[in-house]
């Protein structure tokens, strides 16, 4: 298998648009009074979804397309350090919107929530502090989702943010079964004490700018996730820094004196490269 370093400097203007798509319009009746007929597109519906690991409640959210009745390909996501909040929700709607299955776990329990960022670090440094612990957890959703009647046969990839990024790269590390795992401004922390083969593919996403990040970890990372067999493709974003894909992060960056910052041309890129990577590993 191989590597790949990628970095990118990105005109800004390049790309415009919203961030998210709003899934959640009201469809009127009809659509046309004229002769041809006009059908809305995917109508996303959300659900609380319920999963136990050593005797353990935890709420994910699960989106999928309400009018699609053909089983999707399952995509897992993983949050933030702030937890199952409404911006991981948003990116399960998405997904949902393209023809995804797409559960956000809650790696803390009971749906709990970080509105500080000592609390969220106590909380992910919890999770990575006991990787056994996080691995029930995650293998049961897992399971769960695979049960689920709109969930397909065969393949499942895994997204993670910010913590959840750390996450999904040790889940490749540790040989789980994926088809795909891509990390979004993750943190390059090893938690796995002995890797297993990785057949899927790794693409990372990372702000060159990012002060949460050490170069020489994300080697490193690489470099272990490569030894594992997977397909290892790591993205830099010139000027990015942490929280690129999130538009709230220049709000909690000022809240909290942290370097994080929104990139609109860095998230739209790193995601139109996420759906060409999900295609591949879940739709052929």
């Amino acid at each position: 298998m191989y590597k790949r370093l990628i970095l990118l400097g990105l005109t800004a203007g390049l790309l415009a648009g919203p961030a998210m798509a709003e899934t959640d319009l009201a469809a009127p009746d009809t659509l046309s009074d004229g002769d041809t007929p006009l059908t809305w597109g995917p109508q996303v519906e959300g659900e609380r979804f319920e999963y136990t690991a050593d005797g353990e409640t935890y709420h994910g959210y699960l989106a999928r397309s309400a009018s699609d009745t053909t089983p999707r390909p399952a995509v897992l996501i993983v949050h933030e350090w702030w937890g199952l909040n409404d911006y991981v929700k948003h990116r399960a709607d998405q997904l949902a919107a393209l023809g995804f299955v797409a559960l956000a776990v809650d790696m803390y329990g009971e749906g709990q929530t970080a509105d500080h960022p000592d609390q969220a670090g106590e909380f992910s440094s919890q999770v990575m502090q006991n990787w056994p612990g996080a691995r029930n957890r995650l293998e049961a959703a897992m399971a769960q989702l695979r049960e689920h009647p709109a969930v397909a046969d065969g393949g499942m990839a895994a997204i993670g943010y910010c913590f959840g990024g750390s996450v999904v790269m040790n889940m490749a590390l540790a040989g789980m079964p994926l088809e795909a795992v891509i990390s979004y401004h993750g943190s390059p922390t090893q938690a796995v004490d002995a890797p297993a083969d990785f057949g899927g593919a790794v693409q990372i996403h990372n702000g060159a700018a990012d002060p949460m990040v050490a170069r020489d970890d994300l080697e490193a990372m690489a470099d272990a996730l490569t030894a594992t067999g997977a397909e290892v493709e790591v993205i830099n974003y010139h000027d990015a820094t942490h929280g690129f894909t999130n538009p709230g992060a220049d709000a909690a960056g000022e809240a909290f004196g942290l370097p994080l910052g929104y990139d609109p041309i860095a998230d739209a890129v790193s995601w139109q490269s996420t759906l060409l990577l999900l295609d591949r590993a879940l739709n052929n």
